[in-house]
C-alpha cells in the first residue's frame, strides 16, 4: 500500500513538530556538500573543499588500527561497550596524555563518545541551563547549533584575520562575570589558524580568578571547554597547548575534547572522548548514555592499542602532516600568486589543522545580473563559474558579510587543486574585468 496520500504537505507537517525542531537549523556545509554532490553526478569538475574529512584514497587510517578492529571484530566485540567507554582505551588515553601532553588525568576523568562531536553537545547539556550565558567566538563549529539546542543565551565574540581568528582575554574579560561556559577551539575550525599560547595563558587565568570569585560568594563554576581534535596537526612554529597544562589550577573547571577522527583520519571510526573533573564525567556519562553516544567496542579496543603504540603514532601523524601541509601551501601559494597580480584575494598562512581561510573581497561587483553584496553570492560564482567549492563563514555563526570561506584540503588531491586554481583565477578576472557595451 501507498503511504505517500497519508502524508500532509512539508508545512503542515511541520506545523505539528515541538518548538525546539521548528527553530532548529541543519548543517550548513552538509547542504553546501550536498549540492556539490549533484553538481559532480552530472559531470561537472568540481575541486571540492567543502567537507572536513578525508578521503581514504589519499589519508587512509593507519594499516594497524584496521587491523587491531578486524582482530576485535573477529573475537566477538561486537556487544555493548560500557556507557563511559571501555577500560583499556580510557587508560591509553591517560597515558597518551601524559607521554604528550604532559599532563596525568585519574582514570575516572575520561569519557568515552561516538566522537568528539557527542561531547561538546554534552559539555552543554551537563554544565548550562536554559537562559545560562554561554560565550564563544563566531567564526566557530557548532558553537551555535548547541547554544540554541540547549536553551543558553548566546554572547557570540566576532573575530577577524587582525587577531589570528581568536578572542583576546581583553576581549573575553568582561562577560566572564555572567557566564556559565566559556568554549574555545584550537586548532581552529573553519580557519586553521593555532592560538597563542600566552594568550591561552591569559585566558584561562581570568576563569581562575572568576571561579575564585565565585567560590567566595557561593555562585556556580564557569566553566571552560577547550576543543582540540586537531592539536596533533600544526605547522611551521605553532604550537598546540591546553589551558590545564599552562594553568595546573584550572583542571576543576576545564573540559578537554579530542578523537581520533582527525589526528588519525578516522572519521568515521566514531572514537572520540573528553577529560574533565570526575564529578562532571560522572554525570555526562549518565546523560549521553541515554541517547547512546558511545563509541563501537572494537574501534574503541584497537584504539587503545594505537595510543599505546608511539612509534606507529608518530610515523602515521608524520605522513598526515607533510600531505596536508603539501595542500594548504598549494592553495595559499596559489591565491598569494593571484593577490601579487592585482586580484582581491587574501589568505591567513596555514597554521593547523586541515583548513585554509580565504577571502574573496568582490563586493560591488556584477555577476548574474546582480550586485554582489553577500557571501553565498560569491561562494555560487566560484562554484558556478570554477567548479570550486568552499563553505562561507556564516556556516560558522558568523553573521557578517566579510568575503571569508573556509577551505578543506582533506578530500582533495595535489593535482585536483592544480587544476582547479586557474579556473578560480579565470573567474575573478572575468567578474573584475566591465563587459563592453
Amino acid at each position: 500500500m501507498d503511504m505517500n496520500a497519508f502524508f500532509a504537505s512539508p508545512d503542515r507537517a511541520d506545523a505539528g513538530l515541538s518548538t525546539l525542531a521548528r527553530g532548529v537549523v541543519g548543517s550548513e556545509i552538509l547542504k553546501i556538500a550536498a549540492e556539490v554532490r549533484a553538481m559532480k553526478a552530472k559531470g561537472a569538475a568540481v575541486l571540492n573543499l567543502t567537507v572536513g574529512d578525508f578521503d581514504p584514497a589519499s589519508f587512509p587510517i593507519p594499516e594497524e588500527l584496521l587491523g587491531w578492529t578486524r582482530d576485535a571484530l573477529q573475537e566477538g566485540q561486537t556487544n555493548y561497550p560500557p556507557s563511559d567507554g571501555v577500560l583499556p582505551l580510557r587508560e591509553a588515553i591517560v597515558r597518551y596524555y601524559e607521554q604528550e601532553l604532559g599532563i596525568l588525568y585519574p582514570v575516572d576523568s575520561i569519557l568515552v563518545t561516538g566522537g568528539a562531536r557527542p561531547m561538546l553537545y554534552g559539555a552543554y547539556t551537563t554544565l548550562v541551563d536554559r537562559g545560562d550565558v554561554v560565550v564563544y567566538p563566531v567564526p566557530s563549529w557548532n558553537n551555535n547549533h548547541y547554544a540554541y539546542l540547549s536553551g543558553a543565551r548566546a554572547i557570540e565574540i566576532p573575530v577577524g584575520a587582525d587577531s589570528n581568528f581568536f578572542p583576546t582575554a581583553e576581549q573575553l574579560a568582561p562577560h566572564l562575570g555572567e557566564a556559565r561556559l566559556l568554549s574555545l577551539n584550537s586548532p581552529l575550525n573553519p580557519c586553521g589558524t593555532v592560538m597563542d599560547p600566552e594568550e591561552v595563558r591569559k585566558i584561562t587565568l581570568l576563569v581562575v580568578e572568576e571561579n575564585r570569585r565565585r567560590e567566595a560568594s557561593g555562585a556556580r563554576p564557569l566553566y571552560f571547554v577547550w576543543d582540540q581534535v586537531y592539536w596533533t596537526l600544526t605547522f611551521g612554529s605553532a604550537r598546540h597547548v591546553t589551558p590545564v597544562g599552562l594553568v595546573p589550577e584550572s583542571a576543576p573547571y576545564v573540559v578537554l575534547l579530542d578523537a581520533i577522527s582527525k589526528a588519525f583520519c578516522a572519521t568515521g571510526l566514531r572514537v572520540g572522548w573528553g577529560v574533565m573533573p570526575p564529578a562532571m564525567r560522572r554525570r555526562m556519562a549518565d546523560i549521553l548514555g541515554h541517547v547512546g553516544a558511545w563509541a563501537p567496542k572494537a574501534e574503541q579496543l584497537a584504539t587503545a592499542k594505537l595510543l599505546d603504540a608511539p612509534d606507529v603514532r608518530g610515523a602515521f601523524q608524520s605522513k598526515v602532516k607533510e600531505g596536508v601541509q603539501a595542500r594548504l601551501d598549494a592553495l595559499a601559494s596559489g591565491f598569494a600568486a593571484m593577490r601579487t597580480a592585482g586580484l582581491p584575494v587574501e589568505t591567513v598562512a596555514p597554521q593547523g589543522a586541515i583548513y585554509l581561510s580565504a577571502r574573496f573581497d568582490l563586493f560591488g561587483r556584477t555577476w548574474n545580473g546582480e550586485t554582489i553584496t553577500r557571501n553565498d553570492q560569491i561562494r555560487r560564482l566560484l562554484l558556478d563559474e570554477a567548479g570550486f567549492a568552499i563553505v562561507p563563514f556564516q556556516a560558522f555563526g558568523l553573521r557578517e558579510d566579510t568575503g571569508w570561506f573556509r577551505l578543506s584540503v582533506g578530500a582533495v588531491t595535489l593535482q585536483e587543486i592544480a587544476d582547479g586554481l586557474p579556473r578560480v583565477r579565470a573567474a575573478i578576472e572575468r567578474v573584475l574585468t566591465p563587459v563592453k557595451a
